[in-house]
């Protein structure tokens, strides 16, 4: 049994350990994955398959995701990463590294450990992959509801955890077995619809194209002539939906993960925002009860400061978990918008919206990139979020003293007065500023050459005027740069706690941006995709390889009976068996050749007996293949004679 604490110092005792089952359960997961690997066909034939016939060109590789040009069943792989969300918040806090690793090897040892959870749950992106769908989808329901009744015995025999405490378990395991109950149906309908595909009841028509259809209606879409469509303000401002447009599984999956992910930080923020507040609270009751004995005016005032503060946390905390989960899932919705944006642009061959050093990235890079993009994108989302709410609550706390507070305690007039005094100084310094751009434009550069211009022309006018407005505001510029320097300084620490999230920009100053990893990211995940999933490269793709398949098929010899038009596919060994015993037929000779260790010791005569003898053998069996094979009536006569 597997004992948690709780809060009340007292203890439940769990049916089961789901760390203990996540290291046996390896054991399932490898035999699935050889199973599915057997079941498994490679395209091409290898020296091994010929020596060893039984096997058929078995254990193939099998896939768990293709993570670049996968369309299909996006919404089943997204539901697939959430079921793991509790597994990758658990990885975060480094709650599988092996025990006994040293600390020079502490990422060796998470690296085993994301190993570990990532081969524990590989069968079921498998048994969804799999060209075998009604095993994959027996042996995916079996197992994906093994995961469901081991998480449902934790939840009931033990719901109250450490970090939360009363029903932590369903706080943090109920998206996990949402996203079970998910792919268990999907399995029921995957293994219905094939049964009645097998037993003739219904239609296949799940092939796999080389061109998807909504990028065939995308390059048709193309060549049609431009239409100007009334869009609602929904479409104008915010989203507007493309019918040719598909995110792949990649991205589907992300943000589902990211969803569910930032559901779990947001729970433990909360769980350890409660420690703090109870602790906070204690010292403040402790204080209180102290105070009536003590006569130092110090004393009480620090009280109230603690009372007051409280207060201020409390509610400048609360209001931005709100604030900053909005916008954290408004950025996870937002970075779709802008792969669908960047993407679209790659397409039309405009890379001018990227840095000049990422246009023309490298290749190695991109293709890590791609392979680093989901796991970093999640991390992204949950630190900025972590980051974005701490600046948040400062900013709150900092609100609160400076304006509730002050009003709270009947300073308002004082209060008001400050404001007042704030508000025009700032106002002076922004008029000053504005009164030099307006003797810039009024004196000192000459009139437009064309009244059609929008701006006058980059040309001094009253040069000496110009350099004696130039000196006395020089002074006067010094100090107005250090407001300005401030200013920059507050700008860059909003702008880049608000957007540490956004993977898809960078938060560095131009020049710096090769700096910025998870930008890098960014750009190779979106180049990987350009060059793999670009609709008119993969039309113009699709084009070649059916014109030069039509052209092969148009070469092939009427004789050899191997057209793929109406009959029967044959495999290579066998024309090649056809193809031999045509060869002996016409040439008898070469059998000898063939034979060359049985007729070293054999005369002339023997060795024309034994020919006329294989030569009878070979008619025989040419006769036999020729009545067994799925050979047209022009083959069997040329056979024949």
């Amino acid at each position: 049994m597997h004992t948690r604490t709780i809060n009340d110092n007292g203890t439940c005792d769990s049916l089961i350990n789901t760390d203990l089952f996540l290291h046996y359960s390896l054991i399932p997961s490898v035999i699935i994955i050889l199973a599915l690997s057997f079941l498994e066909r490679r395209i091409n034939r290898s020296k091994f398959d010929d020596k060893i016939q039984l096997l058929d060109r078995r254990f193939g590789f099998v896939i768990p995701l293709d993570l670049i040009g996968t369309f299909n069943n996006r919404w089943t792989f997204g539901f697939a990463f959430g079921a793991i969300a509790n597994k990758v918040m658990s990885l975060f806090s480094e709650e599988y590294l092996p025990l006994g690793v040293p600390p020079w090897a502490r990422a060796l040892g998470l690296l085993v450990g994301a190993i570990e959870v990532g081969l524990s749950f590989y069968p079921i992106f498998a048994c969804l992959t799999t060209d075998n769908k009604i095993i994959g989808s027996v042996t995916g329901f079996l197992y994906t509801l093994t995961w469901f009744i081991v998480t449902m015995l934790d939840i009931t025999s033990c719901p109250h955890g450490n970090t939360i405490g009363y029903f932590e378990s369903v706080i943090f395991e109920w998206p996990s077995l949402l996203c079970l109950v998910f792919l268990m149906g999907r399995f029921v309908h995957i293994f219905i619809k094939y049964i009645r595909i097998y037993m003739g009841a219904d239609i296949r028509n799940e092939e796999k194209c080389f061109l998807p259809i909504h990028q065939a209606e995308h390059v048709k879409r193309l060549l049609r002539k431009h239409v100007q469509e009334q869009k609602s303000w929904f479409e104008r401002e915010i989203y507007t939906w493309d019918p040719c447009f598909k995110f792949p599984s990649r991205m589907i999956g992300t943000t589902v993960l990211s969803l569910f992910c930032l559901y779990i930080f947001v729970s433990l923020e909360y769980s350890a925002y409660s420690n703090i507040a109870s602790l906070l609270h204690s010292w403040e009751e402790q204080m209180e009860q102290v105070a009536p004995d003590v006569s130092w005016e110090i004393y009480n005032h620090t009280v109230v400061s603690l009372k007051e503060f409280n207060e201020a946390l409390l509610g400048s905390w609360f209001f931005t978990t709100f604030l900053a989960s909005a916008v954290t899932v408004s950025y996870i919705f937002h970075i779709l918008v802008c792969y669908r944006k960047h993407m679209k642009r790659l397409w039309v061959g405009e890379r001018g919206f990227l840095p000049i050093k990422f246009q023309t990235p490298s290749s190695s890079q991109c293709v890590a990139a791609i392979a680093r993009y989901s796991g970093w994108q999640v991390a992204y989302i949950l630190w900025g979020y972590l980051i974005m709410h701490i600046v948040q609550c400062l900013f709150g706390l900092a609100f609160v003293y400076a304006f509730v507070f002050p009003i709270k305690h009947g300073q308002a007039l004082e209060f008001l007065k400050g404001l007042g005094i704030s508000i025009l100084t700032i106002a002076i310094v922004i008029l000053l500023m504005v009164l030099q751009v307006l003797l810039a434009s009024k004196f000192f550069l000459q009139k437009k050459i064309s009244p059609e211009e929008k701006q006058k022309p980059l040309a001094l006018n009253n040069r000496k005027a110009f350099h004696n407005f130039n000196y006395f505001f020089f002074f006067y510029n010094v100090i107005l740069g250090l407001g300005a320097c401030l200013f920059r300084l507050f700008s860059s620490l909003i702008l880049g706690s608000w957007l540490i999230a956004r993977i898809d920009r960078t938060i560095l100053q131009r020049g710096y941006e090769s700096a910025d990893m998870g930008y890098n990211t960014w750009i190779g995940m979106i180049y990987v995709d350009h060059y793999h999933t670009n609709p008119v490269l993969v039309s113009f793709c699709n084009i070649l390889l059916t014109v030069r398949a039509e052209k092969r098929l148009k070469e092939l010899p009427a004789y050899n009976g191997f057209s793929n038009s109406g009959g029967p596919r044959t495999s290579v060994k066998a024309r090649t068996r056809w193809l031999l015993f045509y060869t002996l037929l016409h040439n008898p000779r070469l059998i000898i050749q063939r034979k060359q260790k049985e007729v070293e010791d054999m005369d002339e005569r023997n060795i024309l007996m034994q020919t006329r003898l294989v030569q009878a053998s070979v008619l025989e069996a040419v006769i036999r293949n020729i009545q067994e094979s799925p050979l047209d009536t022009n083959s069997v006569d040329i056979w024949e004679r």
